[in-house]
């Protein structure tokens, strides 16, 4: 664990990307099997161990301190983690520090091994055994909430790096391999054969546009280019081969359990690109509805037959990556489009249908259509390259993406919670909200949550508005002042916004983010919750 828990604790405090990678480059090189893999788990989320509770570390931690006392050491350092790891028994860290720690690869199996009855004792005795900075590791490792500002692409990166090969290598094999890589680190060490991919039907690393720019078309001929239009859903990629069906995020995510509508009515070979939305296809002629629908389906391991008769999902295709067991994606976006028109023709008309093009003589014209589409679900354009092939990553000039621009409010912030990781001691996720009309006269209430958008420099305005002007506490939540004579106005931007009947405000923003301070802006001049409504339906209209 002493390795793992000095690389955590290095990364935490280790702000530059390039600095983070010499870091995880190094504890790869330096770090025996199966440790090293079974840290890579954990960075990039792929370890299974047997979970342990927030409320089971607490129960643990109140056997030793005093509850009020635990409560306001929580509240000071702003993460679980590392409160219990500094407040456990700091006096006989000293002893420890000059026992030999636990292997991470034995912990892990140790872990696994375990009865769910067992499980207590376990975690008690190896937060015994663990110095302060094991006990952290330990603790993020089993809870797996690691938030080091680390991602799963940031280690694969480092891998790359450490075998002197290209990122995308890694992502093309990544998913046909298993904690703790003991063939993969061969490889790259030079020490064995590159790993053999049993089927095409695992997940490979999706391309990615980028974001249309001042003067990025200018010099582009649109003759050159196809345009389809971006669709308010998620990324997923379909694959199939033989028995094996799967459905992944972009991220590489197995999504399959949520949607087994989809996965049951998968009758193709191949690897698949696509749009996930729910409503009906162009091919059944039913709309197809909001993100907020879609959301009912996401993140749940298992789906009633009664969700999936209110929310039945389907697949918008645009892009063929395997048709069978032959990789296309050395071909053109044009001949990859033609292959991939066929298919869905076959596939069951309620469940796919293909993304339509954009018929378009200037970019102009096409900004005309990004601005006004003639659907509310769609949120821009794509724009690709004829020619241009599939690959990984997000390079500069095939593919592009040009949303609707942003809607925007003013509105008042409400309450806040400290961040993670880096932002453990600052107030950085906040709850903000409109004015509405009530009985009692017009009254802020919530309509979202950000967490980025600002720079440092703002956190640290708004971290001291919230320090000063706390009028309530709801655990690690902080109610701030915030009344027609009084509050902190803040500029949001968001993508979209539909009715809702989770929210008490009656809608959802969709990627809110504080794109603004506005302190110069009294509270009662912030906007109304008519003006939110008044956007829904202007999108209705469309």
């Amino acid at each position: 664990m002493k390795a793992f828990a000095d690389l955590l604790d290095r990364l935490v405090l280790t702000p530059s990307r390039n600095s983070k990678l010499k870091l995880l480059t190094d504890y790869f090189r330096g770090t025996p099997d199966p440790d090293r893999g079974y840290g890579l788990a954990a960075i990039a989320g792929t370890l299974e161990v047997r979970n342990v509770k927030p409320a089971m570390l607490r129960e643990l931690v109140l056997e030793r301190m005093d509850e009020v006392l635990f409560r306001y050491s929580y509240d000071y350092v702003g993460d679980l983690a590392e409160t219990i790891s500094l407040v456990w028994d700091a006096e006989k860290d000293i002893e420890r520090s000059a026992l030999a720690q636990p292997r991470l690869g034995e912990v892990v199996r140790e872990m696994n091994a375990l009865g769910r009855t067992e499980v207590r004792s376990f975690v008690r005795d190896l937060l015994d055994r663990l110095d302060t900075s094991g006990r952290f590791a330990f603790i993020k490792l089993a809870t797996g909430a690691l938030r080091i500002g680390v991602s799963s692409r940031l280690a694969k990166q480092a891998l790359a790096d450490m075998g002197g090969r290209d990122v995308t290598e890694i992502e093309t094999l990544w998913h046909g391999l298993q904690p703790p890589y003991e063939p993969l680190f061969r490889w790259l060490e030079g020490q064995g054969d590159r790993p053999v991919l049993a089927t095409p039907a695992i997940f490979h690393s999706v391309m990615l546009a980028n974001p249309v720019e001042e003067g990025d078309l200018d010099q582009l001929d649109p003759a050159e280019y196809a345009a389809e239009w971006k669709w308010d859903g998620i990324r997923v990629q379909l694959s199939r081969s033989g028995d094996r069906r799967k459905i992944y995020s972009r991220s590489g995510d197995d999504i399959s359990g949520a949607f087994p509508d989809i996965l049951d009515s998968i009758s193709f070979d191949g690897v698949m690109d696509g749009e996930l939305l729910v409503g009906g296809t162009t091919r059944s002629n039913s709309p197809t509805r909001t993100f907020s629908d879609l959301q009912q389906r996401l993140n749940r391991k298992t789906v009633t037959t009664k969700m999936l008769d209110e929310y039945p999902a389907f697949i918008r295709a645009y892009d063929l990556l395997f048709d069978r067991d032959e990789d296309v994606r050395g071909r053109s976006y044009i001949d990859r489009r033609e292959r991939l028109a066929e298919i869905i023709d076959r596939a069951p008309h309620d469940r796919f249908d293909l993304s339509p093009l954009v018929e378009f003589s200037s970019w102009d014209k096409l900004d005309q259509l990004r601005s006004s589409p003639p659907d509310p679900v769609i949120e821009g354009v794509m724009i690709k390259r004829r020619d241009s092939v599939y690959q990984a990553g997000r390079l500069k000039g095939p593919w592009f993406k040009w949303k609707r621009n942003p809607y925007n409010v003013d509105a008042v912030l409400m309450y806040a919670q400290r961040g993670h990781g880096k932002r453990s001691s600052y107030y950085s996720d906040f709850t903000f909200g409109v004015w509405t009309e009530t009985p009692e006269g017009e009254q802020l209430v919530p309509v979202g949550k950000a967490y980025f958008g600002f720079t440092d420099a703002e956190l640290e305005l708004l971290d001291k508005f919230v320090r000063n002007n706390t009028t309530e506490r709801f655990g690690p939540v902080r109610a701030v002042r915030a009344d027609k004579d009084f509050g902190f106005v803040v500029e949001v931007a968001f993508e979209g916004i539909n009715r809702s009947t989770r929210h008490k405000s009656g809608v959802a923003m969709r990627f809110p983010r504080i794109s603004r301070l506005r302190p110069d802006k009294p509270s009662y001049e912030a906007d109304r919750l008519q003006t939110l409504v008044a956007m829904i339906d202007a999108k209705g209209e469309q």
